[in-house]
């Protein structure tokens, strides 16, 4: 179906009217995949939405490559690196062109990606194409260039790790893990960042290796003419050079006993808990890790009983988010809690112990799995209102499979995740010798704890 809107997406995915069977996709759009001989791959996808296209350049670099000890942060450092401009198009240039297409342009760095993204009229589309595909081959940057946004990044992590949450993250990687480079944030080890400013060397090799077609996706979204559109990849980035990295990314054991760790924070904070497992990749086949996305909704979430209990009922807790983040790789299922009064804290643990075991010893009530289901269906149909909105997902998943199809494979795994499968993956990995319990606190309150 190539004309698609919010209303009719609601209509085939919850049932309408009496007719033919209902398309179960959840991702209808139009799309096309194509790949090119040098590795790169061209995904053109039509919204319905007229006038407008967003453009998505999907590397699959991040903090997961980084597999060289002392060189964590160089992917985040190359999100900054690539604004820098080529000699044919100096960053100037480059904002002047975006600016008179009046784009909106951003990046971001996640453990397993590294995404640039434009959203302009689609008269400008042949242009930014080729703008975009020429910093991509051509980046170039002297290495004073290469200190000055060295030490940017470090008042990036500075700034970042003022915030308590981040904080926390940061000690569970670094407990968590043993082995893999999830191990270090997206931002890196913070004596990692200091050294940066010396390593300009290594960032050249780093970007040679990385900014390759074979690890790209480039997304066209939106008002498109498909042939039109793959003429133009081809004829831009068609010349790109096929590279010869590959690097093996370290495996992490399965844990094999249970970890607890202790954080202490710099300035006055509330005490943080996390309680985490380690858990699945993100999974389009087998139905583990999307059984635990549905877990995390129903145990842990707003409506959750256990959030009626500690936030509304009990007052002990003022925050309680499950953080199950979708990975290429083995990811921790995680609960976090930031408590009232240290004193609490204990209470608080024995409680979110208390539900996973519940969710190991009961089975989840089938109305309640299927409204939850039925919520997370919905929430994403609606959130898919604009063709942006529809590139920055797609990208997400462009980032773990490289296919929009995926996203529907997996939605499809939710209705494969009865309260029979339910229990049978809360048991499989809420086991306590795969858990790992966080605590982070004021230093000040060393003490109380």
């Amino acid at each position: 179906m190539r004309i698609f809107t919010a209303l009719a997406a609601t209509i085939a995915l919850f049932g309408g009217c009496a007719g033919p069977p209902v398309d179960d996709r959840i991702f209808p759009y139009r799309s096309e995949i194509r790949d090119l001989p040098n590795g790169l791959r061209a995904i053109v996808v039509d919204t319905g939405r007229p006038d407008i296209v967003a453009l998505y350049t999907v590397v699959q670099v991040g903090s997961r490559n980084e597999v060289e000890p002392g060189r964590s942060g160089f992917a985040h450092l190359f999100e900054h690196m690539m604004f820098r401009g080529t000699e044919r198009f100096p960053s100037e240039k480059w904002e002047e062109i975006m600016q008179e297409a009046g784009a909106q342009t951003n990046a971001y760095t996640s453990d397993d990606r590294t995404v640039y993204h434009a959203v302009f009229s689609k008269e400008d589309l042949e242009q930014i194409l080729e703008l975009e595909a020429d910093r991509f081959q051509n980046l170039a940057y002297s290495e004073e260039i290469f200190r000055t946004e060295t030490r940017a990044v470090l008042s990036e992590y500075n700034k970042s790790f003022a915030n308590p949450f981040r904080k926390l993250d940061e000690s569970l990687r670094d407990n968590a893990f043993e082995q893999h480079t999830y191990k270090h944030t997206t931002m890196g080890f913070i004596e990692d960042v200091e050294a940066m400013p010396e390593m300009y060397d290594y960032g050249l090799q780093f970007f040679d290796r990385y900014y390759r077609p074979e690890y790209s996706t480039v997304c066209v979204v939106g008002d498109v003419d498909f042939e039109q559109t793959f003429g133009w990849i081809e004829k831009y980035w068609g010349g790109w050079e096929h590279g010869s990295h590959q690097e093996e990314i370290p495996v992490e054991p399965v844990q094999a006993q249970a970890k607890e760790f202790t954080t202490d924070f710099h300035a006055p904070t509330l005490p943080l808990l996390v309680v985490s497992f380690q858990a699945p990749a993100y999974d389009d086949e087998l139905v583990d890790s999307a059984a635990l996305d549905v877990i995390s909704f129903y145990a842990f979430g707003e409506g959750s009983e256990l959030h009626k209990k500690l936030v509304i009922e009990d007052q002990t807790v003022d925050v309680l988010a499950p953080a199950y983040y979708d990975h290429r790789d083995p990811y921790p299922f995680s609960v976090i809690a930031r408590v009232k009064k240290p004193e609490d804290v204990e209470a608080v643990r024995e409680a979110i112990l208390a539900t996973f075991e519940e969710l190991k010893s009961e089975l989840v009530p089938a109305e309640k799995l299927d409204a939850v289901k039925s919520h997370l269906r919905y929430q994403f149909a609606l959130s898919m209102d604009s063709t942006a909105a529809v590139a920055s997902t797609m990208a997400h998943f462009i980032g773990l499979r490289r296919t929009p199809e995926t996203i529907n494979k997996r939605y499809r795994l939710y209705g494969a995740a009865t309260p029979e499968e339910i229990q049978r993956t809360a048991r499989k990995y809420f086991v306590d010798s795969r858990r790992t319990i966080g605590l982070l606190r004021n230093s000040a309150e060393g003490g109380e704890q």
